[in-house]
């Protein structure tokens, strides 16, 4: 499943994701996946 407006792919924590957390909320929703990378969203070593 590719990167789209309301999926993301983080692969560790990082505060300033609140941001993204507060746009999915005043949008229409989201996902972030923490552990996953962008390119290939394969598993990450959290």
């Amino acid at each position: 499943m590719p990167e789209q407006q309301n999926i993301e792919y983080k692969s560790s924590w990082h505060d300033d994701y609140l941001k993204w957390i507060c746009g999915f909320a005043n949008a229409q929703g989201g996902q972030i996946y923490i552990g996953k990378d962008d390119e290939a969203h394969s598993s990450c070593n959290v």
